[in-house]
Parts: C-alpha cells; sequence; structure tokens
C-alpha cells in the first residue's frame, strides 16, 4: 500500500461524487451501517507502510477518532475540510517525507464496531476509506477506549520508517471523552483475536505504542481540560477543531525541531497564538 500521491484534481472529483458540501451531514457522508470487515482489527494481521519507487522514505501517521455520541461533527470537519488541508500542507511544505495516512474510527470496547482501521495510503484513497467507515454514535459510557488504538499501533502495524531507518512514524487520537483506564485482556482478545497474560494499564499501552510512534491524545474540550497522555495531551476547543492540519503539523515540528513559520509561512497572528496555547502543556 502507500502507491500514487494526494491530488487537488482527485480531490474534487471525489467531492462531486460523493455530494462532499460545506452543509452535508455525517449520515450522508458515512454511509454505512455496519462495520466492513476489511477495516475490522479481528480481520486484520498487520497494516503496513511501506517504501516504494515513488515514496522511497514513507512515513507512516495515523489517526484515530471519537465516532461515538455527539462526535459526529468531528467526522464531518475531517471529511469536508481537515484531511484536504492537512495533505495539502504536508506536500506542499514536505515537513514529512513521502506521507503515509491510515485512518481509525475509535469506540468504546462495548460497542459492536469497537475500532475500525483503514490502510496506510498515499492518495485519495485515503478519503475513500475514510467514507466507508460506520460512524456507530453509540459509546457504552462517558468514557472511550482510544487505548484500543494504541494497542493495534503497537502490535499491528508494521513500517519501513522504524524497521529499516529507525524513525517513528505520528500518532493521534482526537476525542472529547477521557480515556478508560484499563485494557481488559478478554477485550484484547475478543476485539484482535490475541491471547495476552493480563489485563493492560492505558498508559502501558500507551508506552507501547510510543516506541514506533511520537503518539499525541487531542482532546477536544468542552468545560475542563485533561491528561489523556502525560506530556502529550492536546487541549482544543471545539471551535478550534478547524485548525487540525495547522496543529498537526505545528506538533510534527517541534517534535523534528522545526521553525513552524519555515514550514507553515506566516499565519493570523490570532492563530499562532492559539497554536501555542493549544501546544504549551506538551513535554518530550
Amino acid at each position: 500500500m502507500g502507491r500514487g500521491s494526494y491530488t487537488a484534481t482527485d480531490w474534487e472529483k471525489l467531492k462531486t461524487s460523493r455530494s462532499i458540501t460545506s452543509d452535508a451531514k455525517a449520515d450522508n457522508l458515512f454511509k454505512n451501517r455496519k462495520m466492513l470487515d476489511k477495516f475490522n482489527p479481528k480481520f486484520i494481521g498487520n497494516r503496513e507502510s511501506r517504501d516504494n519507487d515513488e515514496h522511497p522514505n514513507s512515513t507512516p501517521i495515523a489517526i484515530g477518532v471519537d465516532v461515538t455520541g455527539s462526535m459526529g461533527y468531528l467526522s464531518e470537519e475531517i471529511v469536508k475540510n481537515s484531511l484536504n488541508e492537512l495533505m495539502k500542507k504536508l506536500y506542499a511544505s514536505n515537513v514529512i517525507p513521502d506521507p503515509q495516512l491510515m485512518f481509525a474510527a475509535v469506540g468504546d470496547v462495548d460497542d459492536q464496531a469497537p475500532l475500525q482501521i483503514t490502510q496506510f495510503e498515499s492518495d485519495i484513497r485515503i478519503a475513500e476509506q475514510l467514507l466507508e467507515l460506520w460512524l456507530e454514535g453509540r459509546g457504552g459510557d462517558i468514557a472511550e477506549d482510544y487505548s484500543l488504538f494504541w494497542y493495534f499501533l503497537a502490535k499491528h502495524t508494521d513500517t519501513d520508517s522504524m524497521k529499516k531507518r529507525n524513525k517513528k512514524g505520528f500518532a493521534f487520537t482526537i476525542g472529547d471523552a477521557p480515556n478508560h483506564e484499563m485494557l481488559k485482556a478478554s477485550d484484547i482478545k475478543k476485539i484482535f483475536g490475541d491471547d495476552v497474560q493480563s489485563d493492560m494499564t492505558a498508559e502501558s499501552v500507551a508506552d507501547e505504542a510510543l516506541r514506533t510512534y511520537e503518539l499525541f491524545h487531542i482532546n477536544i474540550a468542552s468545560h475542563m481540560n485533561r491528561t489523556i497522555i502525560n506530556g502529550r495531551t492536546i487541549n482544543i476547543a471545539k471551535t478550534d477543531v478547524a485548525l487540525l492540519p495547522e496543529l498537526i503539523i505545528s506538533v510534527i515540528c517541534k517534535v523534528k525541531g522545526l521553525n513552524r513559520r519555515d514550514i507553515l509561512g506566516d499565519l493570523d497572528p490570532k492563530v499562532e497564538k492559539n497554536l501555542d496555547t493549544m501546544m504549551s502543556g506538551l513535554i518530550f
């Protein structure tokens, strides 16, 4: 996977064919009403990010989005705006070589679809697969299970970036709920088919993912800030979700020791200040 390139022409064609308009709602954009087997982690061995002749220095970027409860607006924003803006900025800035994106729909262990995973891709298939995910929209309780995605990253991805160059990929989970403190062995068996000896803490799962990914959580704060991953939680307001492309690239710049302005150019001073506030709590 990961061949081809993301182009404006392909994006415009997809927008037309799938009626991706500014007023389109999640139910119209995401038409599937069940999880497809090809996105079910129980039927996935590994998701692979591989070098190829078009992209010899592949860099995996994995984004897991909370699709429970009222979070449909986030999926709408990503499909209608953020994904296209992120890909345009990644290619234009060359902040990382040969980006390959994978998306996940993250829910609760008690959902019918606790986790859905797309392939790593470099072209319009990123968006095509994203639109095939099922927005179940349920959620078992107030907390969710971002650690399911972290577990998948740690145990079920295989990347040339790490294998050949010992360079981590980038991974982000995004949501507005706290994370369950434990990931039960029985749930790991049910969802992934993996036999593990004991339950795992969310912290230990994140630590395993951090071995191969620069992992961050973006918490969409309503009335309070949360810490989901120590030193790697970014709190943003719901009104700032349109800044996700700039935020993700800003985080990548911080990891790589780059000046954001050299990559993104001069942003509106209010946007600059907002991004700095969001990232103020990051500790590496």
